[in-house]
C-alpha cells in the first residue's frame, strides 16, 4: 500500500460517523450491545438505549454483564460459536432479560475489524415469525426423524449451533442414554473430555460450511469406551441458523481385530513371545552406539528333538510353551523375551555387564531344569546359552543379536547346558569366519574354486582305470585353504549346493576334454563327492544336465556319498540312488565303517562300490589288517567292489591285493594332479 493510500482520507467523514452513533445510542428502537472478553470471559461492556428498554437493565449493568447470562442456552464453548473473529454471525436465540424472561430475538454478531470487539444486533422475533419458525423446525426435525429413526447408523441432527434437536435409536443404544438427556448440548457429556476440544474444533469449522471428520471415544453409561469416526455436514436452515448432521461409526471393533493382526503377525502363535522381526527392533531401539549394559541371551535347548522324536509334536509344543512362561517368569518386568525359531529363545536386558548377564542365564538354567510332565515322563530341560554384551566394537543392535547367536554355536560346541560369553577373541573368530563364508561364495561364483584328481589303479596289476575329483581352494591372501575348513563352511552356510554343481560340471568337462586329447587312454571314470546335505530330489536332474552339457555316458561318472547320509534318512536316500542307478551312474559309499549305518541299509540300497577309509589301510603298516580284511569280505559277499583310499606303500599295495581289495587309491600310487598333469601321467602308464 503506497504513502498516499496509508494518509487518504477516511471514506466516512468523522462528523458523520458521530451522527450515526449517536442516533443509535439513543434510539428506542435499535437494539445495540457491544461485548469484549474480560478476564476470559465475553462480557458486554455497553447497551443503546434500545438495549435497556427491551432487556430491564441499566447501562451500568450492561457494563459487565456475562454474555452467557443474556444467553443462557449458549454454554460453554457455544459461545464461541457466535463471538468468531472472522465473520459475522447469526442465531436466532432466547435472550433473558433483568426480570427472568425470556424473549426470542435475531441475534447479529459483527466483529470490529481488530477482532477484539464485538457488536450484538438484538431484533425481537414477534409471535407469528415465531410460530411459523417453529412449525418449519418441526416439520424438519420431524422429516429427519422418519428418515434416521430406524437407520442402524447412529446419527445427530443440529438445526443451530451444537445444540441436538434430534438423535436417532441407534446413537442412544450405543452411548447408552435416553434421548431425553442427549438433546441440547447434553450429547457433549458422552465424548470422551481427552477428545471433546477436537469434536467442537470440527463442529466450529462444519458449522462455517462444508463437511468435517474426528475421530473420538464416547464414553458409555456401564464405564466402556467406544472408538467412533464422527462425520459431520453442514446444515442452514433459513431465519434460524447454522447447525448440522452427523453419523457415527464405531470403530471399536475393528481397531481391535486390526491389532490382533498386527500382534499375530510378529509374534508367535504357539508361545505368544515376539518373533525374530520384533527382537529386532526391540535390540534397535535401545541400542545407543559407543553405550554399554544392553545384553541378550541367546537360549538353544539342548536335545529337544528326542522329546518331538520320542513323546510326539504335542508334547514338544508343550514344552515350549511351558519354557516360554519360565523364561517370563525369570527375568525382569522390563526383559524381552523372544522366540527366535524352533527350540531357540532371545532374553534381552538392559544395564546388565558380563558377570550380570551370566548370573540371569544361571538362573533361567536352574528354572529351566525343573521337572515337566510330558506324556507320562518327567523331562528336566536345559538348555546352550550364548551371551553377548554391549561393547565399543558393536556398530549397531543386528551385530549384538548376530554375537549371542555365534555364542550359542560355541556353547553348544563344547557340550550340552554350558554358557558361553562371546570375548574379544571369539568375536574376531566368528567375524573372520563370516568374512571367510562371504569369500567363498565369491569364489564359488568366480569358478575359483579348482580340482586335482587322484589316479585309481587296479589293484592286481596296477593298470590306471579312474580318477577322484578333489576340490582345492587357493585363497589370494590366506593361500591354501584346506578341504575340511572349507567344505565344512559351505555345509553350515548354505553354499554346498552351488560348490557341488561347480565340482560335478568341472569334472564333467575335465573328462571330455581328457577324452579328445587322450583318446582310450583317457580316464574312463571320475568319482565325484556328494556331500550329505546335497543328496535330495534335485540331484538326479544336476546329474543328467551335466552328462548331457559336455557329451557324457552315465557310465563315465561315480557318485561317492559319505556313510552319514545313510543314518539321516535312509528312504529318501535309497530313492535318490535309485534313480541315479536307473540312469547308469555308478554309486559309491566313501569312508564306509567309519559312521555308524545299519548292515541292513547297506544290503537295501543299491550301491556298486565300498571305499575303505585311509584310517583302516593306514593300520595295516601295525600288524593290525582286521577291519581293512572285514569291509572288503563285506563288499565280496554283497558282490560289491572295493577301493582303498590313502595307501602309501609298496607293502600295502601288497597286503591290499592279498586282502581282496579291487582298486587302490593314495599317495604312494599318485598325488592328485593338475588335469593337465593327470593327462600326461594317465598318458605314461597307458605306455
Amino acid at each position: 500500500m503506497s504513502a498516499t493510500a496509508v494518509t487518504a482520507e477516511p471514506l466516512v467523514p468523522p462528523e458523520i460517523v458521530s451522527s450515526v452513533f449517536h442516533g443509535a445510542a439513543v434510539s428506542d428502537t435499535l437494539v445495540l450491545l457491544v461485548a469484549e472478553v474480560v478476564g476470559g470471559t465475553p462480557r458486554t461492556t455497553w447497551g443503546n438505549e434500545g438495549a435497556t428498554q427491551l432487556l430491564g437493565y441499566g447501562l451500568d449493568d450492561l457494563r459487565s454483564l456475562p454474555v452467557s447470562a443474556l444467553l443462557p442456552t449458549l454454554r460453554g464453548s457455544e459461545v464461541r460459536l457466535l463471538l468468531r473473529r472472522e465473520r459475522s454471525v447469526r442465531m436466532t436465540l432466547p435472550v433473558r432479560t433483568a426480570s427472568g424472561d425470556r424473549v426470542e430475538a435475531e441475534v447479529l454478531c459483527t466483529p470490529t475489524p481488530g477482532g477484539r470487539t464485538w457488536t450484538l444486533r438484538l431484533v425481537p422475533v414477534d409471535d407469528d415469525s415465531r410460530r411459523a419458525l417453529r412449525a418449519t423446525a418441526d416439520a424438519h426435525e420431524q422429516r429427519f426423524a422418519t428418515l434416521t429413526e430406524r437407520s442402524p447408523v447412529p446419527t445427530l441432527l443440529s438445526e443451530q449451533g451444537m445444540r441436538l434437536a434430534h438423535v436417532n435409536d441407534a446413537f442412544c443404544s450405543l452411548v447408552g442414554l435416553p434421548a431425553e438427556q442427549l438433546l441440547g448440548t447434553g450429547w457433549m457429556a458422552t465424548v470422551h473430555p481427552d477428545d471433546l476440544d477436537a469434536v467442537v474444533e470440527q463442529v466450529i469449522a462444519v458449522l462455517g460450511g462444508g463437511n468435517g471428520e474426528t475421530t473420538a471415544r464416547l464414553l458409555r453409561t456401564d464405564g466402556t469406551e467406544r472408538t467412533t469416526v464422527l462425520r459431520l455436514s453442514h446444515l442452514f436452515t433459513p431465519r434460524v441458523g447454522a447447525g448440522f448432521v452427523g453419523t457415527i461409526e464405531d470403530i471399536t471393533e475393528r481397531l481391535a481385530l486390526e491389532a490382533r493382526l498386527a500382534h499375530q503377525a510378529h509374534h508367535d502363535p504357539l508361545t505368544g513371545l515376539p518373533d525374530r522381526i520384533l527382537l529386532a527392533e526391540h535390540v534397535a531401539e535401545r541400542f545407543r552406539p559407543g553405550g554399554r549394559g544392553l545384553a541378550c541371551l541367546f537360549l538353544d535347548l539342548d536335545d529337544f528333538t528326542v522329546v518331538n522324536d520320542s513323546l510326539g509334536h504335542a508334547a514338544g509344543d508343550e514344552l515350549l510353551v511351558e519354557v516360554a512362561a519360565r523364561l517370563r517368569a525369570t527375568v525382569r518386568p522390563g526383559d524381552l523375551v523372544a522366540r527366535s525359531g524352533g527350540d531357540e529363545f532371545v532374553v534381552v536386558c538392559e544395564d546388565l555387564d558380563a558377570d550380570d548377564a551370566v548370573r540371569l542365564a544361571e538362573r533361567i538354567g536352574a528354572a529351566l531344569a525343573q521337572p515337566v510332565h510330558l506324556g507320562g515322563v518327567d523331562v528336566r530341560p536345559h538348555a546352550s546359552v550364548g551371551v553377548s554384551v554391549q561393547t565399543a566394537e558393536h556398530g549397531a543392535g543386528e551385530d549384538l543379536i548376530r554375537d549371542c547367536d555365534t555364542a550359542v554355536y560355541q556353547a553348544k560346541a563344547g557340550g550340552k547346558g554350558r554358557i558361553t560369553v562371546l570375548d574379544q577373541r571369539a568375536r574376531a573368530e566368528a567375524r573372520d569366519r563370516l568374512r571367510l563364508v562371504a569369500e567363498l561364495r565369491g569364489a564359488i561364483e568366480r569358478r575359483e574354486i579348482t580340482l586335482l584328481y587322484q589316479p585309481i589303479v587296479r589293484a592286481t596289476d596296477g593298470a590306471p582305470v579312474a580318477v577322484q575329483s578333489l576340490a582345492r581352494w587357493h585363497h589370494p591372501v590366506r593361500g591354501p585353504v584346506s578341504p575340511a575348513v572349507f567344505v565344512a563352511l559351505a555345509e553350515e552356510s548354505g553354499l554346498i549346493g552351488g560348490l557341488g554343481l561347480l565340482v560335478l560340471d568341472e569334472t564333467c568337462r575335465q573328462l571330455a576334454e581328457w577324452d579328445r586329447v587322450l583318446g582310450p587312454a583317457a580316464p574312463q571314470r571320475a568319482d565325484v563327492n556328494v556331500p550329505a546335505l546335497q543328496l535330495d530330489e534335485h540331484l538326479h536332474g544336476h546329474v543328467v544336465a551335466a552328462l548331457e552339457r559336455h557329451g557324457l555316458r552315465p557310465s563315465r561318472l561315480s557318485i561317492e556319498l559319505p556313510e552319514s547320509a545313510l543314518v539321516q534318512d535312509p528312504t529318501s536316500a535309497r530313492e535318490v540312488l535309485v534313480q541315479l542307478r536307473d540312469l547308469g551312474v555308478s554309486l559309491a559309499i566313501d569312508g564306509f565303517g567309519t559312521g555308524w549305518s545299519s548292515l541292513a541299509h547297506l544290503r537295501s540300497l543299491p550301491v556298486d562300490v565300498l571305499k575303505v577309509d585311509r584310517s583302516f589301510v593306514a593300520e595295516l603298516a601295525d600288524g593290525h589288517p582286521e577291519i581293512a580284511s572285514a569291509v572288503i569280505a563285506l563288499a565280496r559277499s554283497l558282490d560289491l567292489e572295493t577301493v582303498a583310499e590313502g595307501v602309501a606303500s609298496e607293502e600295502q599295495v601288497a597286503q591290499l591285493a592279498d586282502l581282496g581289495a579291487g582298486f587302490l587309491q593314495g599317495p604312494g600310487l599318485a598325488r592328485p594332479m593338475s588335469g593337465s598333469r593327470t593327462a600326461a601321467w594317465f598318458a605314461a602308464h597307458a605306455r
